[in-house]
């Protein structure tokens, strides 16, 4: 009966993509609209979180170009990713961006690519025919000319990430795809909250601290309304941060007059900051005089997560999936 089943999804599948393969496609994003006459050739993208996204989908042969990445490429999609050509670590290049020819460049970030785009403006790469897809996790909800990293106007929510994968998927013409994708990420972050929510006892804070400019500068930690205040929200975890800003600055005396439950912290291979080493952020909580008094430094309730996992990506689910186990841990203390 299964391979039955498995071969009629196939059969399913081969007719939802040739459906969607009808063009000119038109779609609104972020302010902009979208206009394909066929399926993307070759595109550039610019943030992990797009990148990971595609190769997902199974378009890997269609990415000429990659920049902008934390952490490295997921086990199951380095083989792909070994072919495709990183233009940069951090941020790339308008010219190495154009030197590939893409049909379309998708941006994780309107910081990198947008009004102020540190990139090019959405407008540069139209002047030269190259279509561009903003990722809704950044625009939608969101100013992104306030605050250092942007401000969200209405609190995160996952179905701009499950509506970044289905026009993706839409774009390229495979939206069954996209849709069984959906269903996986959704399938497995409900059932992370699920276990959480049958262990809950007690309210428990969390603070998540993600860069610093300098170790002893202010750390950037997760605003309320951002993607890791709504993973924190979401696994039943109070954040100490008020502001509406995605990576807002705090002071380590106010966080430590909070005293969090738990600490989590971002792991990632960038090294712009020295603070982007975790080790050096675990380094930092043991031994400066304010922090290593709180409890969650004291009693080691500190969490390392992907940076990745911590934005608007596919490894959103992972990163819940390990501050549940965390918080299952922590509740199971408190018997």
């Amino acid at each position: 009966m299964l391979p039955r089943r498995l071969a009629y999804a196939a059969l399913l599948a081969t007719a939802l993509s040739a459906h969607a393969a009808d063009y000119p496609l038109q779609l609104q994003n972020c302010g902009h609209r979208l206009h394909l006459d066929r399926a993307p050739a070759s595109v550039v993208t610019i943030g992990q979180g797009g990148t990971e996204m595609l190769y997902a989908l199974g378009l890997g042969d269609k990415v000429v170009g990659t920049a902008l990445w934390f952490n490295p490429v997921l086990p199951q999609f380095k083989a792909i990713n070994d072919k495709v050509p990183r233009l940069s670590d951090n941020i790339p290049s308008f010219e190495s961006v154009i030197g590939k020819r893409p049909a379309l460049v998708v941006s994780q970030f309107e910081w990198m690519v947008g009004k102020d785009g540190v990139v090019a403006t959405r407008e540069q790469f139209h002047d030269l025919r190259i279509a561009t897809y903003a990722m809704p996790t950044d625009c939608e909800g969101k100013n992104n000319l306030v605050g250092a990293d942007g401000t969200r106007t209405a609190s995160y929510d996952v179905q701009t990430l499950y509506k970044s994968i289905r026009q993706l998927a839409e774009i390229f013409g495979v939206p069954a795809r996209g849709a069984q994708l959906v269903q996986s990420l959704s399938d497995r972050q409900a059932q992370a909250v699920a276990k959480v929510q049958g262990a809950q006892r007690q309210q428990l804070t969390a603070a998540l601290w993600f860069s610093s400019a300098d170790l002893a500068a202010d750390p950037y930690m997760a605003g309320k309304n951002g993607v890791a205040g709504y993973m924190m929200q979401t696994l039943g975890l109070r954040n100490i941060v008020s502001s509406t800003e995605e990576w807002p600055t705090v002071g380590w005396e106010t966080v430590a007059k909070a005293n969090p439950s738990v600490l989590i912290i971002a792991r990632m291979d960038r090294r712009r900051f020295p603070a982007d080493d975790y080790q050096k952020k675990l380094e930092f909580l043991q031994q400066d005089p304010v922090t290593r008094h709180m409890d969650a430094v004291k009693h080691q309730r500190i969490v390392i997560v992907d940076a990745d996992a911590l934005q608007g990506s596919i490894r959103q689910v992972d990163g819940m999936e390990q501050i549940a186990e965390a918080v299952l841990q922590l509740q199971g203390r408190t018997k």
